[in-house]
Order: structure tokens, then sequence, then C-alpha cells
């Protein structure tokens, strides 16, 4: 009797990344319903301990969950007030941050006149014809729900938060049957594995987010930089995009530092905190806090912000490394998909004992010479 057909591996390949597409244009055009789904799903899954707390010590579900939302709130509610109060003082001082930058422009132009030979005409016509583009691309109707965009989904965000928190039980039962009867226990373990990547990648986010605000803060501070709480608390906000916000909250704290103290040495401060303060980030802070859990090699994580930016904007590049991090713990469960976790994961051969890239050594040849008893 003939074996069981088994599929080639071409075949497996292109069925994989045919998923993966699927997923990706179904990420692309349903981002504004899966987005904040996502988004709530991450801090139920943070809540979910602090809901399990408050059952334990006697309470209904619906009031524990209520509890932790509340919390989840207030503390969000907290940091949103202290950022005001900064950005207040930073509104006070926008016409002496306007006349500064005036200035700044008007040196430019200078230099631009005098090394490459532009007037001032050109320069003014050219600078109008740029702000006429950007007022049309605010006045576009599309800008409207660029804008407005968030904060329908701040007010969705609490409500999925709930909702997934109370069907929970439901949802994961549903994820189990889903498979044959045979994987469920491989299908728990998989589910298990994941909400301890979540709340471990979640949990040292926020302490990487508090110690990276702290280390900004107080450094703006000894320099004497204005606004130094808002510039340390906002960069630390803008780190969490990987790779790209460190260099991004670099350059926005540079151009408000020299607004306000165009002084060279200034800048130059401002600009080697920012980089010691990201030293320490990248290599003490992310693996020792972060990255115990999430074991994503650097290559692909770079790789899968820069997708979730394209797919989703700001909020995909956010959630990239999460979604990354839990296809990688699927990946290493299935058979099938295994040497896609391997792409993902952060060992190299050498490192796992693999002899598969080494090259035989040659051996030397021994000339036994046999001598006569």
């Amino acid at each position: 009797m003939a074996s069981e057909y088994t599929r080639p591996h071409y075949h497996q390949f292109s069925h994989t990344l045919l998923g993966l597409a699927i997923l990706a244009a179904a990420i692309y055009l349903g981002q504004g319903i899966l987005v904040p789904l996502a988004m709530s799903g991450l801090i139920a899954v943070l809540l979910r301990p602090v809901e399990n707390r408050l059952i334990r010590l006697g309470m209904h579900k619906v009031v524990a969950i209520s509890l932790s939302l509340l919390l989840a709130i207030i503390l969000f509610a907290g940091m949103t007030v202290l950022l005001s109060m900064q950005l207040a003082d930073f509104t006070d001082d926008v016409p002496k941050i306007k006349q500064n930058l005036n200035d700044f422009f008007g040196r430019i132009q200078i230099w631009v006149k005098r090394e490459y030979n532009i007037s001032y005409y050109q320069q003014e016509k050219y600078i109008e014809k740029a702000k006429a583009q950007t007022i049309d691309t605010l006045q576009d109707p599309s800008t409207l729900g660029i804008i407005t965009g968030p904060l329908g989904t701040l007010t969705l965000v609490p409500i999925y938060i709930f909702l997934l928190l109370y069907y929970r039980t439901m949802l994961l039962h549903f994820i189990v049957v889903l498979f044959a009867e045979k994987y469920a226990d491989r299908v728990r373990e998989v589910m298990s594995e994941v909400k301890g990547v979540i709340q471990s990648y979640m949990v040292g986010l926020l302490i990487e987010t508090a110690a990276v605000a702290a280390l900004n803060s107080v450094g703006l501070l000894i320099l004497n930089v204005q606004y130094a709480l808002l510039l340390g608390v906002m960069a630390a906000i803008l780190n969490l995009i990987p790779y790209i916000g460190g260099l991004v909250a670099t350059v926005l704290a540079v151009l408000v530092t020299f607004s306000n103290n165009p002084e060279l040495s200034v800048v130059i401060g401002v600009v080697a905190i920012f980089l010691v303060v990201q030293f320490i980030d990248n290599n003490i802070l992310v693996p020792l806090i972060v990255a115990s859990k999430v074991r994503v090699n650097a290559l692909v994580s770079i790789v899968g912000v820069l997708v979730g930016g394209a797919l989703a904007g700001v909020s995909g590049m956010f959630l990239s490394i999460p979604a990354i991090a839990i296809m990688k713990v699927i990946f290493d469960r299935v058979d099938s998909l295994r040497p896609w976790g391997v792409l993902l994961g952060d060992q190299t051969p050498e490192e796992a004992g693999s002899n598969l890239f080494r090259l035989p050594r040659r051996r030397k040849k021994v000339t036994v010479i046999e001598t006569n008893s």
C-alpha cells in the first residue's frame, strides 16, 4: 500500500508566504478595527493579574474588571495632566521660541545666498509654496479623519478592554475548539506562553519607559535645559517605537533646546545625554528587563517596525515587536513553521552548538613506520 502523500517543501513554503500576505493585507485594510483591538488586547493581558487579585479578594468579576480598568485610566490621566502642565508652560514661551527660530532661519537664508547664490526672493517664494501646500493638506477632509481618528480610538479602547476581560474564558475556549482534540494540550501550552510573553513585554516596557524618562529628565535638568521634564517624558514615550523613536526624540529635543538656548555647548550636551541614555537602554535595560521573554533578533525587529509602520502607521510600529514575539511562539510549536521561528529568533547556529555551517577540518596525515621486533 502506498505511503501517505506528503506535500513538497515548496508547497508548504508558498502556502506560508500566502498566509502572511493575507494577514498583512487584512491588517492594512482593517487597521481601523484591528489596531485598537490589538492595543486593547495587550492592555487586557497586562490588567489580568490585577483583576485576578481583586477576584481572589471576593469581588464580583464585573466589579474587579471595572476597578482594574479605572486604575489604568487614572494612571493614564495623571500622566496626561502632568504633560499638559508642562505643555502649558511651553505654550507661554512660543513667541520667544518663534523669534529665535526666525533669527536662525534668517542666518540660514544668508548662508544659502552666499554659498548657492539663491536670492532672498527665490527662497521666500519656495517657503510660501511649501506653506500653501501644508495648509491645503490640513484643509483636506481626509486629514480631519487622521486627526480625529485617535480620539475615536481612545473611546473604543476601554470598551474593548472590558469586553475582552469579561469574555476571556469564552474566547480562549473558542481558540481551543478550533483545532482537533488531540492538539488541545499543545494549543493551551501555546496560549499560556503567549500570555507570558505579552505580560513580560508590557511590564518590562513600562519599567523601561519610566527608567528612560527619569534618566533623560535628570540629564536635561543637570544641563539646566528648559522643559527638561517634558522633553524627557516625551522622549521616553517616543522610545516605545523601537530604533526609530529614539532618533525622532533626539531631533525634537535638539530643536526645542536650540530655539530656547542656541549655545552650541548646550545642544551638544543634549545630544550626548540622549546618546548615553540610548546606550544604557539598548545594552542594559532592554536585555535585562524587556528582552528576557521577547527573543527576537535585531534585523527582524527593524524590518518588522518598518513593515508595521507601512501597514498601520505609528501604532503598527509599536505593535510590531509583540506581534513578532507571538508569531515566534506559534512558529516554534508548529513543525511546518519551525524554520520561520528560527529566522525570528536571536540564537545563531554557533550559540546553539550546531555544526551545520562549520567546515570539516582537514585531518593530518599520520605516517606509521613499522619496525621489525
